[in-house]
């Protein structure tokens, strides 16, 4: 079983930067697909980013220019960096992880929540 724990949220001004981290126990982290979704109140769940094995990586058009989703292996870790936040970007973000050949993500986290406002 592989647990996620994000960390990194929490309350900042409009125009400002956030890194959030997704720390994995699993063994096999390198292999995992990692991703980051978000849902605002009211909202379905949306992916914001993803990073393959391969550090191939793929942006919603909302983030795109704007965050960065990178991973270190070393310490099986996740990172998604925020910049130029937007009152929009207020939501919980989750990471995720998908083993190989899976076709949806198979363990999440708890989230963590990221408020945009002044």
């Amino acid at each position: 079983q592989v647990q996620l724990v994000e960390s990194g949220g929490g309350l900042v001004q409009p125009g400002g930067s956030l890194r959030l981290s997704c720390a994995s126990s699993g063994s096999i982290f390198k292999l995992y697909t990692m991703g980051w979704y978000r849902q605002a109140p009211g909202n379905q769940r949306d992916l914001v980013a993803t990073i393959t094995s391969g550090d191939i990586t793929n942006y919603a058009d909302s983030v795109k220019g704007r965050f960065t989703i990178s991973r270190d292996n070393a310490k099986n870790t996740v990172y998604l960096q925020m910049n130029s936040l937007k009152p929009e970007d207020t939501a919980v973000y989750y990471c995720a992880a998908k083993r190989q050949y899976s076709l949806s993500y198979d363990y999440w986290g708890q989230g963590t929540q990221v408020t945009v406002s002044s």
